[in-house]
């Protein structure tokens, strides 16, 4: 490395942020980015470690050493070439991605790790703001079509890696913008759009095709896909989202966190939503159910429109504030976290068990909860068990309650259950090796194939399909009829 006493000389520097009292009240991104001199310093902190772990814990196996150092050298245009060489999308990773790379580094061991995602997010958009990054369609094309159902980012990923192939693409989106999860569950003010559509155009220009508003299983049979196409490849997320079976669920005011979000977002985009079926939580008490990332961005979003109060409730404990002494470096810390919208105002309670919705007049007035206590972890398979406190029964009022409890697998009806291919025990598309389905010709990837998961995941997924899409499209034609 450069600068071998880097990380001993300079302190972890990370992006400012706008102040929570402004950036509430829009939705744009309120990142500040530092310097490019101020990001070369940062890069100085990566350790000449030897085994670099953080390259180990990304699922794209980012070449991460090698681009800190360039950047610390001021090779800004070598970096963005690192960058591209394992990642088609770093301006998605390098603002959504939890970084499982810094919980990796060496550092963090007893320090504060590299700045991994600043330093990708800072190469790939200086990369944009001085004209690197231009069209680049094949040079030549093989005569083989592709199609690929869904534009999320394993979809995107999938279809840019078999573009540079120089097979010809076409992207299916039943929705009417492309993007998937990216345009239609991630929240403005972590991802703006014009960030996405800056990508699509460029791809656009690259020669591949999108279709919008076209849902293959009910607009188009998938039967016709693969009579039409050389190779289908399936990218249409874990749309099927856990639901809360419990008394009171049928009343006014209990959604669904992604029909929230995503509404949300039509709205950002100028779409028009009618007052009868418009989900605002302005002088509401909401409730978020579930912990996970998708219940901090209901967090952030109904503290943006408006929200009385903002509750959000997690059925499990609350993780450690430092790591386990049974979740050693270099695994992802399992500690506590304070998200960016939890930071703007939430009331967070952990060990809560939903029991009853109390409603009025048909809409939702208030929830009915209990506490848990969890035992000892079972060594066996690593659970703890739960019971209900005696007496910890209470109400909290609510007008809103949202459920961001994860979700299930793909939806079945429609594509899944008229191909009717195969699934694993958890009710995502089962594949083999080759990320090639139950059925001849059609592949799966993302969370479709592995269920929900990380944006970093369902981009290596979508080029790791793409891959075996190619090298299946270029075996003797009897081979691709009969494997």
């Amino acid at each position: 490395m450069g600068d071998i006493k880097g990380f001993m000389k300079h302190k972890r520097q990370d992006f400012s942020k706008e102040p929570v009292a402004s950036r509430v009240k829009h939705w744009k991104e309120f990142i500040k980015r530092l310097s490019a001199e101020e990001m070369q310093t940062q890069g100085a902190r990566c350790m000449d470690c030897g085994i670099p772990f953080c390259h180990w814990k990304c699922p794209l196996a980012n070449y991460i050493p090698d681009w800190n150092d360039l950047i610390y050298q001021g090779q800004w245009q070598e970096a963005v070439k690192q960058l591209y060489e394992t990642n088609n999308f770093p301006e998605f990773t390098g603002r959504v991605c939890p970084a499982p790379c810094e919980d990796g580094c060496v550092l963090s061991i007893d320090q504060q790790p590299v700045t991994i995602r600043n330093i990708e997010l800072s190469i790939i958009e200086k990369a944009y703001e001085e004209g690197w990054i231009t069209p680049n369609p094949p040079k030549a094309r093989t005569g083989k079509t592709i199609a690929v159902v869904g534009s999320g980012p394993a979809g995107l990923a999938c279809a840019d890696q078999l573009n540079h192939y120089g097979h010809t693409v076409r992207v299916f989106e039943k929705n009417d913008d492309i993007g998937g999860l990216l345009v239609y569950g991630i929240p403005d003010f972590k991802l703006e759009k014009k960030i996405v559509q800056r990508r699509v155009d460029l791809m656009r220009k690259e020669g591949v095709v999108f279709k919008t508003e076209t849902h293959i299983g009910k607009d188009i049979r998938i039967k016709y896909l693969q009579k039409e196409y050389d190779a289908v490849v399936l990218c249409g997320g874990a749309e099927q989202p856990r639901d809360l079976p419990i008394p009171g669920r049928e009343w006014e005011g209990v959604y669904q966190a992604m029909e929230f979000l995503s509404q949300q977002n039509r709205v950002n985009k100028g779409q028009r939503i009618d007052d009868k079926t418009r989900i605002f939580a302005k002088g509401k008490h909401v409730v978020v159910l579930g912990g996970g990332d998708t219940g901090s961005d209901c967090v952030g979003t109904a503290n943006r429109q408006g929200a009385a109060s903002v509750k959000q409730f997690e059925i499990l404990p609350c993780p450690p504030k430092e790591r386990a002494f049974d979740n050693p470096w270099p695994e992802w810390a399992l500690k506590y976290r304070k998200s960016s919208s939890q930071e703007e105002g939430v009331e967070q309670e952990y060990c809560i068990l939903t029991k009853e919705l109390i409603g009025e007049n048909g809409k939702l007035k208030k929830i009915r909860a209990v506490r848990l206590e969890y035992g000892e972890k079972d060594p066996a398979t690593g659970r703890r068990s739960s019971r209900e406190v005696p007496g910890s029964e209470f109400e909290v009022d609510c007008d809103l309650l949202l459920l961001a409890m994860g979700f299930l697998g793909p939806v079945k009806d429609g594509l899944i259950e008229e191909l009717d291919v195969a699934l694993d025990g958890r009710g995502n598309i089962r594949t083999d090796e080759r990320y090639m389905t139950s059925v001849k010709g059609v592949f799966a990837a993302g969370d479709m194939h592995r269920g929900q998961s990380l944006v970093v995941w369902a981009i290596d997924e979508g080029r790791s399909a793409a891959l075996h899409v190619h090298e299946w499209l270029n075996q003797p034609r009897s081979m691709t009829k009969g494997n």
